[in-house]
């Protein structure tokens, strides 16, 4: 990935200074680099409330809670998840609350346990790829990030976006569930 942003760093600079622009690349990048800085502390707030509210929902059994009714779902989507279902639960939680940063970590724990049970280390398995295609499409009840971001930002209604982004959320992770489902049945039963 960081052979993809210096390529594109690079090239940027490039057409500039090829379209004449050279004395505006410093002042571009140092704008970029203090708009990321801002952008980065005014989120911090709803990043840490929403971080802070999952680890007491977590500590508080919710999420053991959650994981109970969401049970069924995660029987038929991860069939062979083991002790991976409570950070696969944490994950899905935190996407569905809109903090993909927040999820990250909790992913990464359930693709790391999904694997140490994996039979072919290091080689995907059907759970790897639908927590993947999952992600990806990232179902967000409550877009935390985004109406942080717009209300940051002064956004007369920074909720606006709820109901199109669960909407489309919605459409997407159903795609990627049923397409998984499609691509992993003959796998599921030949074992």
């Amino acid at each position: 990935m960081n052979v993809v942003i210096l390529f594109l760093l690079l090239s940027g600079v490039a057409a500039s200074i090829l379209n004449g622009g050279a004395e505006r690349v410093l002042p571009a990048l140092l704008s970029g680099a203090s708009d990321a800085v801002s952008n980065a502390l005014r989120l911090s707030g709803t990043y840490l409330l929403w971080m802070g509210l999952l680890n007491i929902a977590k500590e508080a059994g919710l999420i053991r809670a959650l994981s109970r009714l969401l049970s069924p779902v995660l029987k038929l989507l991860f069939p062979n998840a083991g002790n991976a279902k409570e950070a696969i639960s944490l994950n899905l939680a935190a996407n569905m609350l809109g903090m993909g940063n927040a999820a990250t970590p909790y992913g990464l724990t359930a693709m790391r346990l999904l694997d140490e049970s994996n039979p072919r280390p290091g080689v995907a398995t059907n759970e790897m790829c639908v927590l993947l295609a999952i992600n990806a499409s990232c179902l967000e009840l409550f877009p935390a990030t985004l109406v942080g971001l717009r209300a940051s930002f002064g956004s007369a209604r920074p909720a606006a976006i709820m109901l199109p982004t669960l909407l489309s959320s919605l459409a997407a992770t159903l795609a990627a569930v049923v397409l998984c489902l499609l691509c992993t049945r003959p796998c599921r039963s030949r074992s």
